[in-house]
């Protein structure tokens, strides 16, 4: 996705498939690119420090849950 290339997902319909799980095959797929998570994050400027330290947070928070799944 750098450089403004795009992806073009291609999901083909079995012949006598429904559409609604085609359209659910399309959605999963969609949702693995990161495509919305990624032009949301965009949408709005963050400091390299204060994406490193919710980083950080998150990695405390996971292993804080580890350590009392251990217990």
């Amino acid at each position: 996705m750098k450089g403004g290339a795009s992806i073009m997902l291609i999901i083909p319909v079995k012949e006598g498939e429904n559409i609604d799980r085609a359209l659910k095959r399309f959605k999963r797929k969609f949702d693995k690119t990161g495509t919305m998570r990624q032009l949301r994050s965009r949408q709005q400027f963050v400091k390299k420090s204060v994406r490193m330290r919710e980083q950080l947070q998150k990695a405390q928070y996971i292993q804080g849950l580890r350590d009392q799944e251990a217990l």
